[in-house]
């Protein structure tokens, strides 16, 4: 199963080349990962939260321009005993053709005791429903 998220390019997010600006994949990035958070059960609440961000890249395939449609693609490429892979593609909604691709280590974190945690099996069963296959 693939995890659907879609935006629509905001003039803001586009630089003086006239492209989407390379900090705004990161942004588009971090809200498909919290929608797909919130999709499979975990709330979305500061108070609540217990997701901490490793490691993250974008590779840059094409252009994309303001008011363009894109459609983040996100599924898990690895789990482990703490942490989990999310890979993303963001393609053109309408055409398809792909624009870049994301990669996300997140750790399941314990933050009164600030240290990593082992996933819980509740999480673990809902990430492998996303496992690319």
């Amino acid at each position: 199963m693939v995890h659907e998220s879609y935006v629509k390019v905001r003039f803001c997010e586009t630089d003086a080349l006239g492209h989407v600006n390379n900090i705004s994949y990161f942004i588009y990035l971090e809200e498909a990962r919290i929608n797909f958070f919130r999709d499979i059960g975990f709330q979305v609440d500061p108070k609540k939260w217990n997701f901490i961000l490793a490691s993250t890249k974008c590779d840059f395939v094409k252009q994309a321009y303001f008011n363009q449609k894109l459609c983040i693609l996100t599924s898990v490429s690895h789990i482990g005993t703490k942490s989990f892979r999310l890979s993303s593609r963001v393609v053109d909604e309408e055409t398809n053709q792909l624009i870049a691709n994301g990669e996300a280590v997140v750790v399941y974190f314990d933050f009164q005791k600030q240290q990593s945690a082992a996933i819980p099996p509740q999480l673990k069963e809902e990430l492998t429903k996303y496992m690319a296959t």
